[in-house]
């Protein structure tokens, strides 16, 4: 009997641990199971948010187009004074949807940015319009690093490795028809530099308010272009005189060339008056969207004909 007893108990303890184990098991299947579906659902709000973020900067991309076709309707010339050229400083959405009609996210969300000239700076396709090297605009590339300490050198440089990326002569070209060892990068944005030799990171982040690469030649607007610009592109200006200029003109902006050449102090253009405007074609605009734990940023490039605009890029970050 005693036996008996000794044998049953033992298949009852038995028993017992595999009903713990079993338990033990289905819990941390379940538990497994609620995580998963918690990171799925994570994943998915993340996707939802990024999208809503997406067409909120969207929308901010129209609005600016509207805003320029605006200004051009009513202004001939682009300045500091206009209103695309204020920027839009941290606005919370809440204040432009209907209460109760919000998305929570949205309701959180918060937008900022501008639009800037993109001809302010210095382009850098006018180096090498349509594969032939400009020495005119290679000087003024020249004469930009020089005066941020930087080696001028990297101007020509610059040049050289555009003649190659855009050049149709096929001498780098093998017989299979093929092109051999590496090729020269085509510039479409300013970190492109870094492709050329003698540039480096810290080279590109010292000139990268001062340069773009826009699709074609353009000419550097003098309402809008800092003095280190504006001293490059006019080589008799000294550096004190451009931010004499940049003074000037936030009292009053250049109404057209005439109006610039006569407040120059007492130089003439000598042959820029076609590389120098008081119009823009280009501009830039950013936009930031913070919405409770992610925020995104957008970089577009938007060209102005007359009252049309047109998309160029856009990048988000």
């Amino acid at each position: 009997m005693n036996g008996y007893f000794g044998v049953y108990g033992n298949q009852r303890g038995v028993a017992v641990i595999t009903a713990l184990l079993l338990t033990t098991l289905a819990i941390t299947i379940v538990a497994s199971l609620f995580w998963q579906q918690q990171v799925q659902v994570r994943s998915i709000e993340n996707q939802r948010m990024q999208l809503q973020q997406q067409w909120i900067l969207r929308g901010a991309l129209d609005w600016a187009s509207l805003i320029l076709r605006e200004d051009a309707k009513y202004s001939s010339t682009d300045n500091l004074e206009e209103p695309w050229a204020v920027p839009l400083a941290d606005t919370r959405l809440d204040q432009y949807i209907e209460s109760g009609h919000a998305d929570g996210d949205i309701a959180d969300a918060t937008l900022a940015g501008g639009i800037s000239d993109a001809q302010a700076r210095f382009n850098l396709t006018n180096l090498c319009p349509n594969g032939i090297i400009n020495p005119v605009e290679v000087a003024v590339f020249s004469r930009l690093l020089d005066r941020e300490n930087l080696d001028p050198g990297l101007a020509q440089a610059t040049a050289d490795a555009m003649e190659k990326a855009l050049s149709r002569s096929g001498s780098n070209v093998a017989a299979s028809g093929r092109q051999s060892g590496p090729q020269p990068v085509k510039l479409t944005q300013t970190e492109d530099l870094l492709s050329v030799p003698g540039f480096s990171p810290e080279v590109v982040e010292r000139i990268k308010d001062f340069v773009i690469v826009l699709p074609r030649a353009t000419p550097v607007n003098v309402n809008t272009a800092p003095a280190e610009v504006l001293a490059a592109r006019i080589g008799t200006l000294s550096p004190a005189d451009a931010e004499a200029l940049v003074v000037s003109r936030n009292t009053a902006s250049f109404r057209d060339l005439a109006d610039f050449s006569n407040r120059l102090p007492g130089r003439a253009l000598n042959g820029t008056a076609g590389n120098i405007s008081v119009t823009t074609n280009y501009f830039l605009v950013r936009g930031k969207v913070r919405m409770t734990r992610a925020e995104l940023d957008m970089h577009a490039l938007i060209e102005r004909n007359g009252s049309a605009t047109k998309l160029i890029w856009i990048r988000e970050d």
